[in-house]
């Protein structure tokens, strides 16, 4: 596909690491692709130690910080490291100091893992040409999910009032609390009453959240995360029965959920994924077929006989791949009503939304899909499969998205 010629000088992508095992580094990367298929000059400046011939082979100019992940560091290191690395900051003041122009575009994906909150004090000079990707809550919640785990129930609290401050709401301990509290305060006084081009959420419905933490709703943006089908030819679900969860084996996922409703309903459940919970679990229900990880192209494969995916996270999902995934390859869902794409699929006919934390909900609407008609089933896959329930962008229609954002942000500025 031609693209016309852009205003724009170069894109800076900033983001913790150079491979993909999480959400944030995927889409940093393929915004790079994407830019680079546009002709666009890409520098990466990245926190660990850049080592990619993917993105060397596509042009892409690498500024490495060397760094490690917090969990990789020794615990004093962390703890200070992970709420002012100085190195980065030094380096990315650096980059800017040397190569900023007028027409340079600054998009900031994962900071929380290495980069620290200090890259903003560094970025602020270039605040008006700076967008920072909401991927999940970090910019808001301390914890990352207005999630209270020890309670497992969503978070309404606002974050760093005295009940926020108050309440052990970490996954950790009351000490972590209290730490990322400290980090969400270093990343309000590093971001300054600057400019800041908007915040890019992967739903419209973040936005609440993010208010409630002190955003300004006129300086939120919403672009939803692209995403790919599965398979390229429609999962007949109408033919099959077999339940699929796709995802880390772990409990804020919903996995132990998902494992008891599947029982109660007496429906034959497939586990596609790892995680710290996967081996202890698939002793406790040998009749429960545990895949282990498995690779984009062996997914395609092993949900080519689902009738249903379940997507039944404990914390509020602010996007939520998988359901989109699931959906436009044909396959009926049923996700948690927290998930903020659960009103979309009940609204587009693409599954069902319930609480999945309730295992008799849970199982019941196991069992509603399992019972349904096969001309409704076909038709809810088709649904999705026609790919016209706008639940998840396309590649080119995120890249014009992004496109269109940056370009902004130079007419707004000249």
């Amino acid at each position: 596909m031609l693209h016309r010629a852009s205003p724009i000088d170069r894109v800076v992508i900033l983001n913790d690491a150079t491979t993909a095992r999480g959400g944030a580094t995927g889409l940093a990367l393929l915004s790079i692709r994407l830019l680079r298929a546009r002709g666009v000059a890409v520098t990466y400046i990245v926190g660990d130690d850049g080592e990619s011939d993917e993105l060397e082979a596509l042009g892409v100019e690498i500024v490495a910080m060397g760094g490690k992940q917090l969990v990789a560091e020794r615990r004093l290191t962390a703890l200070t490291r992970g709420i002012c690395n100085t190195r980065a900051e030094a380096g990315v003041a650096e980059w800017i100091a040397g190569n900023d122009t007028p027409r340079t575009i600054y998009h900031v994906h994962g900071w929380s893992k290495i980069l620290s909150p200090s890259i903003f004090s560094a970025l602020r000079p270039v605040a008006s040409r700076t967008y920072t990707h909401a991927h999940d809550y970090f910019l808001a919640c301390p914890n990352g999910a207005y999630m209270d785990y020890p309670h497992e129930a969503p978070c309404t609290r606002v974050p760093l009032g005295l009940s926020c401050l108050g309440t052990n709401c970490d996954k950790r301990s009351y000490p972590q609390k209290l730490w990322r509290s400290a980090r969400r305060v270093a990343l309000d006084k590093a971001r300054g009453p600057a400019s800041w081009r908007p915040t890019i959420m992967i739903h419209e419905a973040m936005a609440p959240a993010m208010e409630r933490a002190g955003y300004d709703s006129q300086n939120l943006v919403a672009l939803r995360n692209p995403a790919v089908a599965f398979s390229s030819e429609r999962v007949r679900a109408e033919d099959n029965s077999l339940f699929c969860f796709i995802g880390r084996v772990e409990r804020e996922k919903g996995i132990e959920d998902a494992l008891a409703a599947a029982a109660k309903a007496g429906v034959r459940l497939r586990v596609i994924g790892d995680g710290p919970l996967r081996e202890e679990l698939a002793a406790r229900w040998p009749d429960v077929e545990f895949t282990g990880w498995a690779s984009r192209d062996q997914v395609s494969e092993l949900v080519r006989d689902a009738r249903c995916v379940v997507v039944p996270s404990r914390y509020p999902e602010p996007f939520g791949l998988v359901i989109a995934e699931a959906a436009q390859s044909g396959i009926p869902v049923i996700v948690s009503d927290t998930a903020l794409l659960a009103a979309d699929v009940a609204n587009l006919g693409l599954g069902l939304s319930t609480t999945t934390r309730d295992i008799d909900a849970f199982a019941a609407a196991m069992e509603r899909i399992r019972d349904l008609p096969r001309d409704e089933i076909e038709s809810m896959s088709r649904r999705g499969f026609a790919g016209t329930s706008r639940l998840a962008s396309t590649d080119e229609a995120w890249a014009d998205g992004l496109m269109a954002l940056y370009e902004t942000s130079l007419v707004e500025a000249a």
